[in-house]
């Protein structure tokens, strides 16, 4: 094999933490779980209603559901800043895939 290279489809995970997520999301989670923390101990008196438990506990659920991994993409927050990009640009996308050992019309030269 001269020069070819296999690259595996998640090498960027070692750049993760835990392998799944960013510093952001982590910082994000762990808003939402203060604040739902915050949130039990203002209401802990009127905790006995299903909505005011269901309120309280609203930050930490979402923001846990942003973060939730889903295949092809790295979270739901990343799918859907991608998604408000690809809507906000408002022009036809042409997506030339180049991978990482792409030839980009450049000669060998020989040595």
């Amino acid at each position: 094999m001269e020069n070819n290279y296999l690259i595996p489809a998640n090498a960027n995970k070692g750049k993760l933490i835990m392998g799944i997520f960013r510093p952001f999301d982590l910082g994000l989670f762990g808003g939402g779980c203060f604040l739902t923390l915050i949130g039990l101990f203002a209401a802990q008196n009127s905790l006995t209603q299903i909505s005011v438990a269901i309120a309280v506990m609203l930050p930490a659920l979402i923001t846990g559901f942003l973060v939730l991994p889903i295949p092809y993409q790295h979270n739901i927050l990343v799918f859907i800043q991608c998604m408000m990009k690809f809507v906000k640009e408002k022009q036809s996308y042409t997506y030339v895939w180049k991978g990482w050992c792409a030839d980009r019309g450049e000669e060998k030269r020989d040595r």
